[in-house]
């Protein structure tokens, strides 16, 4: 039996993340507390919140990151429970444990498990134990470019040098030939030092041409797992996606069915809790192996809640409520129609460089099948303190080439002023015949935008 609702709940985020957790929690009748830097003064969640606090300048380590001033918005809020979105906190293991100990429910895995998950090669040690395909590499973190050598002579060349703390594709190397290991190898340390604070690295072998296959899970705290499918998420840029949808046009039937059994049954005995993603490549033959686990909600969870109806954010709080599965979830996961999203980013569509400042015009699309999640409007200053990300512009049809053409619609309805927006690049690859045909892999970018800009 579930424990007693939440009352209130402190959202450590900002932007659209923010926004889309006060939605959950005003459907579910529970009161928000907001947190907010001096940046953000103005943001749409610091206005739908019931309550909101400063929390410092804005910087993120003096205020997003900065768990004292967090803890202390939450105690002088009374709240029950913090959602940390995505990014920030939402994987800090140690956040998780200082909001257990101050008598506020983390809603997300239990520390221990996001400690695990998040040193990946703990993580591909334990899916290999259970029998998930994990790519070759080295069984821990090498300590020394001779090592990385020897592993590297036993793989085959090309081999990719990754960050053990790390994501984003920083701390990421690929290695051709042994004569470029070492320096790549100290790149690769010296980068995940200065951005994840550890310097520790793995070796695995590298796949020229994959595809970024992404899966959906939901734990509850009873030991029930459920898969809610793939994502396709190989339009990127640089380990930036750009571009997610769900299903996948080229994961089969049988192959989502196997791949899910497998996960809930390595999932439920790491005895994860709350939502996750597990995500795959995809090579050339089709096959799929394990890279990592996200633990904690995507950016790109709205198509997977378009194409199964299932709000993963009221999912997530139930499940911290101490909810079943079989209580939160309607019945058997059956995956209908397709999705696509957008993300909106406030850069030039032609080299990437940031697009801060103010938006002077702002129009959203809509009519039936159109989701739009941001935080921005008209006269809102676009910050350059944090990450780019002003909308995701989210399509449902009965089938990939009407979620396609919908898509291409709302774009072409979607009104940003004053910056320069990620917008026609959007529609420069809705419209390419390869997208399609859902012919693509990571290196569809690099292809599609050759030279210099990549």
């Amino acid at each position: 039996m579930p424990s007693a609702p939440f009352r209130k709940i402190l959202i450590a985020n900002r932007g659209e993340i923010a926004v889309r957790v006060i939605c959950a929690c005003k459907e579910l009748g529970i009161q928000t507390v907001a947190v907010y830097s001096e940046a953000d003064r103005y943001s749409s969640h610091v206005r739908f919140a019931d309550q909101s606090i400063c929390i410092g300048p804005a910087k993120s380590a003096r205020s997003y990151l900065d768990v004292p001033s967090i803890i202390s918005a939450a105690e002088i809020t009374n709240v029950d429970a913090i959602h940390p979105g995505y990014g920030f906190l939402s994987e800090n293991a140690s956040f998780g444990e200082v909001c257990e100990a101050s008598g506020i429910k983390f809603i997300g895995p239990r520390p221990e498990v996001v400690r695990m998950m998040g040193v990946k090669e703990r993580a591909r040690a334990f899916m290999r134990e259970m029998g998930v395909p994990v790519l070759p590499g080295s069984p821990g973190v090498l300590n020394s470019p001779q090592e990385a050598l020897e592993m590297a002579e036993q793989i085959g060349y090309p081999v990719i040098i990754k960050a053990s703390a790390g994501g984003g594709g920083r701390g990421m190397r690929v290695v051709n030939q042994a004569s470029e290991l070492e320096s790549l190898f100290m790149q690769a340390q010296q980068e995940a030092g200065s951005a994840f604070s550890s310097p520790d690295v793995y070796l695995e072998k590298f796949i020229g041409a994959p595809r970024h296959i992404e899966f959906q899970l939901l734990a509850d705290e009873h030991g029930n797992v459920e898969i809610l499918g793939e994502r396709e998420c190989s339009i990127q840029r640089r380990h930036q996606k750009l571009l997610e949808e769900s299903p996948s046009p080229v994961v089969t039937d049988k192959q989502r069915a196997e791949v899910s059994a497998g996960l809930c049954k390595a999932m439920s005995a790491a005895k994860y809790s709350n939502a996750g993603t597990v995500e795959f490549l995809m090579d050339e033959t089709g096959k799929l192996y394990f890279i990592e686990v996200n633990a904690r909600v995507q950016v790109e969870h709205p198509v997977t809640e378009f194409v199964t109806g299932i709000d993963i954010v009221k999912s997530q709080i139930r499940i911290a409520q101490g909810e079943t599965l079989a209580e939160v979830l309607p019945g058997p996961i059956t995956l209908r129609g397709h999705a696509i999203e957008c993300r909106i980013n406030a850069e030039n569509p032609n080299t990437f460089v940031p697009s801060p400042g103010r938006i002077t015009g702002f129009h959203l699309p809509g009519g039936i099948g159109v989701r739009v999640d941001t935080w921005a409007y008209t006269d809102c200053v676009i910050p350059p303190y944090y990450d780019s990300l002003v909308a995701k512009l989210v399509t449902y049809g009965a089938d990939r080439t009407e979620a396609i053409r919908r898509m291409q619609r709302a774009l072409s309805m979607f009104i940003v002023e004053g910056i320069h927006t990620s917008i026609p690049l959007h529609q420069k690859i809705l419209a390419d015949p390869d997208f399609q045909a859902g012919k693509f892999d990571t290196n569809f970018i690099k292809r599609f935008m050759p030279g210099p800009k990549n």
